[in-house]
């Protein structure tokens, strides 16, 4: 499987989630996490600040991919933010999924959609919304949002990610957020992403189905 992340806009958490996705597949297979962002390496010196321990996979750069992609089953890879039309084309090509995370804010929605615009103009391109730094109930800004981007037929993961403080007091430790265990959110924050992996499964199987049914035709 491979799944690359891909933003439009800063900070919206596509390194974060890039990181949790990859440590909730490492638990049934092995996973390598691809630096790709050759811009700000979050990911990189969110390894570097755990000192390799405080995460559960491999962490390598663009350029050792060729040569160790091989020893993993599952590839995650964390693109640098505002990608241009190349790089739309080639992730569409080279990914099982491409997950678009967005907060639920006017400004980034709006880049979204643009975006989109973009992504549906590739052939057979499999991507999804992932709506992130959500605030918290009785806030409605996600639900807002989701019903514009599905009025857009847009495609948005039925997971969403609520925001959280102890997402900030992982990256400080260079962990993931289930090892933040003196917030007292942090199991919902971790089940959040928990959520997303169960989907991610579930939409590449699928996919996986129907490309077999149609070779079989």
């Amino acid at each position: 499987m491979i799944v690359t992340f891909a933003s439009f806009k800063g900070s919206v958490g596509k390194s974060t989630s890039a990181i949790h996705l990859a440590a909730l597949l490492q638990e049934s297979a092995p996973t390598v996490l691809v630096d790709h962002d050759d811009e700000n390496h979050s990911v990189s010196k969110w390894y570097d600040r755990g000192n390799g321990h405080g995460l559960s996979f491999g962490v390598i750069d663009k350029f050792q991919f060729g040569r160790e992609a091989a020893k993993y089953k599952h590839i995650v890879i964390d693109t640098k933010a505002a990608p241009d039309r190349d790089d739309l084309e080639n992730m569409a090509k080279g990914s099982d999924l491409v997950i678009v995370p967005c907060t639920p804010e006017i400004m980034a929605l709006d880049t979204m959609v643009a975006a989109a615009q973009e992504l549906t103009k590739f052939e057979a391109v499999a991507y999804r919304i992932l709506l992130t730094r959500v605030p918290p109930a009785p806030q409605k800004d996600a639900m807002y949002a989701r019903e514009m981007l599905q009025q857009l037929n847009l495609p948005v993961f039925n997971a969403q990610i609520r925001e959280a403080k102890a997402f900030k007091r992982a990256a400080e430790r260079g962990c993931t957020v289930d090892q933040i265990h003196d917030f007292d959110n942090y199991s919902v924050a971790w089940g959040d992403y928990e959520k997303l992996a169960a989907e991610v499964d579930q939409i590449v199987a699928s996919r996986a189905g129907q490309e077999q049914v149609v070779n079989n035709a």
